[in-house]
């Protein structure tokens, strides 16, 4: 009898170590399997970026081919340019809208006026009237405050916009692609080389009237009709400054703009009869890439 009693408590207790021995085994293997899905969803998560980051290079590679051709056939015309021009490239194989816009097309930060600077900050940057006033006022006191030297203070940069106070990341974001810190002129647009979105500034945030301007100029129209923009902000003087970009078609539907700011007037040190002083690149989604 007491031998059964034994014999029970030693069967229940190897009972109870397999049941142990089973329950760590569980553990184990699900913890490995815990192990390796993460390993498995690190790797592809590393290979998407290696190909995210190959597709960029390839982008830009291609961006300024198109880039190159488009300001050959520019040098070679040998006509001045003074609105924005539209252009298709086929740059090995691949098919790209190329635009030269003349840098005074764009808003200067460093010399525009009050008047300017406040519609553009009311319509692309989104702030009500008297924001939009303090935010102007604001760039235009940096602007006169003295340099070390004595002399007016100048935005290096676009991103130099960030330095006044009140200007955050998010309120830039919405204002980088209308800006130029790069001219030295009068600090008035040229209509006829803006942007869709500068000519909604300069129309005070009248998107019809933006639109037909861009139209008719796009069509060709001679003495296209600018009255719905103040005149005092508009200045149609030639420049030899232009940023030339190139939108780069993804396998996602998204664009990589691909963008130069060259000068005409001086050579590089390859000897091309340019000079490249700023180059940008920027992801954009199918809906704005394309915008007309």
């Amino acid at each position: 009898m007491h031998g059964t009693v034994m014999a029970r408590r030693r069967h229940a207790h190897e009972a109870a170590s397999r049941g142990v021995a089973l329950i760590a085994v569980l553990w184990i293997v699900a913890s490995l399997s815990i192990l390796a899905t993460g390993l498995t969803r690190s790797i592809r998560d590393e290979a998407r970026m290696m190909s995210l980051s190959r597709q960029a290079v390839q982008a830009q590679a291609l961006g300024d081919g198109a880039i190159q051709v488009a300001l050959q056939a520019l040098v070679a015309n040998n006509q001045p340019v003074q609105q924005l021009v539209q252009s298709p490239v086929v740059y090995r194989g691949v098919s790209m809208q190329v635009e030269i816009i003349p840098l005074n097309g764009y808003i200067d930060i460093n010399a525009a006026p009050l008047p300017l600077l406040e519609r553009l900050f009311a319509v692309a940057g989104g702030l009500p009237a008297g924001a939009a006033q303090a935010a102007a006022q604001a760039v235009v006191t940096v602007r006169d405050t003295p340099d070390s030297r004595g002399g007016r203070q100048r935005f290096e940069a676009e991103e130099d916009l960030l330095k006044v106070p009140g200007i955050d990341y998010d309120l830039y974001a919405r204002l980088a692609g209308l800006l130029t810190a790069d001219l030295r002129g009068s600090g008035r647009v040229n209509p006829m080389a803006a942007p869709p979105e500068v000519l909604q500034v300069l129309t005070g945030g009248n998107a019809g009237a933006a639109a037909q301007i861009a139209s008719k100029r796009a069509a060709g129209q001679v003495g296209v009709d600018t009255s719905s923009i103040d005149g005092s902000l508009t200045d149609v003087s030639a420049v030899r400054q232009f940023r030339v970009q190139a939108r780069v078609p993804m396998g996602d539907g998204s664009m990589v703009r691909v963008a130069r700011n060259v000068a005409l007037d001086t050579r590089a040190s390859d000897g091309a009869p340019w000079h490249t002083f700023r180059t940008l690149r920027s992801v954009e989604s199918t809906q704005r890439a394309t915008t007309p």
